[in-house]
């Protein structure tokens, strides 16, 4: 494996082939298991389990303050990390068989104990899978583009592998995990059997371990305090780098800043459109058999624009990749609002989207990193695991907060689930409130963020304005 390794030292050379697929399988590794507990978790606590659904989803929304939180000890953990393995490739290491038996044991709920010891169980299982050892590989994970290379390009590229990788991994947890648990079931009527579930998570944990050391040992960081000697200053040297010195390193930065609030958007829509696919399908187009064209219209596209993102970021940037990638989501939002039920106006109109998260979503590791850079020309102070931690952060609040509004606006609008199974439409001001929600909403919210970005956001000039006065 160390072989894949590109044999040079220098952070500003490019990488080779070896070392960028080595990068993007850790996405594959944990998206994997992610992809499992997102689309799988509330079914085994409920249908193998028989757990109360709506006490788990108490649980989960609990459970988000704790894993924001755990971003940000995280992030500080990786700036602080002394390691000849480095400050993230350190934690990968650390944290992958913990994750693994972690989630093998939230998939193994005791059956012969008290339904309140069970929910306790959950309570406290989850949290250590998510907040501990999931948020310990995510953070370590995303900062290693920061550290693997200095070279805004291969920053860019690295970012939009690891974003193709991780969509692979949910093909592959699509592809094959309800094969598995067919094949484990000790039930002939029933998939969702507590065997099933443990045996198919010890394979999958088995291959998480496998493919996260693989990327640990098939990568290398180059981007050490001690061989940036170009960029590095006397002040950087001496700065006693505490929590408060970081934060408001942090803060002072206004493209580390203006990518937060991106990140923090991007994933509020992400949550509207993928819950509200169901919702448009059943209350809008009164046709559910829609649902796999318009989803999937999404997702391949998504997929299908990130093989020929690294081009166009070469030939214009990544922040005017991003920025237009905001453009074509909102018009793709826009469109959904105008499409007035029409089907293949939807399906374009996500098309559209698709391309444009995908456009958006392909850049923004890469440009994580320049903030990061940016700021420690500008500052002096390293913040790397803490900015990708803040990120992070952003992120899930994000996927969170959408879920949350988007139930919201569906009870504010009368919305009655007992009307459905007796037969009954639901209001016709549920269907307003889903179109807004699928399509004008989200589409203010993009079009701020174009907006903001087109006018304001300039960090790879100025990081090279900065490297220039400093060299």
């Amino acid at each position: 494996m160390a072989g894949l390794v590109t044999k040079h030292n220098d952070p500003n050379a490019s990488l080779g082939w070896g070392e960028r697929i080595g990068y993007g399988t850790g996405g594959f590794a944990f998206n994997m298991i992610n992809g499992i507990i997102g689309s799988f978790l509330t079914i085994y606590f409920t249908s193998a389990v028989g757990l109360n659904s709506g006490i788990v989803s108490t649980i989960f929304a609990v459970s988000k303050v704790f894993d924001g939180i755990s971003d940000l000890i995280v992030g500080r953990l990786v700036d602080k990390t002394k390691s000849e393995f480095g400050k993230g490739r350190t934690w990968l290491m650390r944290m992958c068989i913990p994750f693994a038996i972690t989630t093998i044991l939230l998939f193994y709920v005791p059956a012969n104990i008290p339904s309140m010891a069970q929910y306790v169980y959950v309570f406290l299982m989850y949290n250590i899978v998510n907040a501990v050892c999931l948020t310990g590989m995510l953070v370590p994970y995303y900062s290693m583009v920061s550290l693997v290379t200095a070279n805004p390009y291969e920053r860019g590229l690295l970012g939009n592998i690891q974003q193709i990788f991780q969509t692979l991994g949910n093909v592959v947890i699509n592809s094959t995990f309800i094969t598995l648990l067919g094949k484990f079931t000790s039930s002939t009527e029933t998939l969702y059997t507590q065997r099933a579930f443990t045996i198919s998570m010890i394979i999958y944990c088995g291959i998480m371990v496998i493919v996260s050391l693989f990327c640990v040992f098939s990568t290398k960081e180059r981007v050490r305090d001690t061989e940036t000697p170009k960029t590095e200053t006397k002040t950087e040297k001496k700065k006693d780098e505490n929590v408060m010195v970081t934060v408001k390193a942090l803060l002072s930065n206004k493209y580390w800043l203006l990518l937060t609030l991106g990140n923090f958007i991007v994933f509020f829509i992400i949550i509207f459109y993928s819950m509200g696919t169901v919702f448009y399908c059943q209350y809008v187009l009164y046709d559910m058999t829609k649902y796999s064209l318009l989803s999937n219209a999404i997702s391949i596209s998504q997929f299908a624009i990130m093989f020929v993102t690294p081009l166009f970021m070469k030939k214009f940037g990544k922040e005017k990749v991003y920025t237009i990638g905001m453009l074509v989501t909102t018009s793709g939002f826009v469109l959904s609002g105008l499409a007035g039920g029409n089907a293949t106006v939807m399906i374009i109109s996500n098309v559209l989207k698709g391309c444009g998260v995908g456009m958006a979503g392909g850049m923004a590791l890469g440009m994580v990193a320049d903030t990061v850079t940016y700021g420690k020309l500008k500052t002096g102070v390293d913040t790397v695991g803490m900015g990708n931690a803040g990120i992070s952060a952003a992120q899930k609040i994000g996927l969170g907060l959408g879920q949350a509004v988007f139930g919201w606006v569906l009870a504010a609008a009368g919305m009655d689930g007992a009307l459905d199974a007796q037969g009954i439409a639901q209001p016709e001001s549920v269907s307003i409130a889903i179109n807004i929600m699928y399509g004008w909403m989200p589409a203010v919210m993009a079009g701020i963020i174009f907006v903001l970005f087109f006018l304001f956001y300039r960090c790879e000039r100025d990081m090279e304005k900065l490297q220039k006065a400093q060299s």
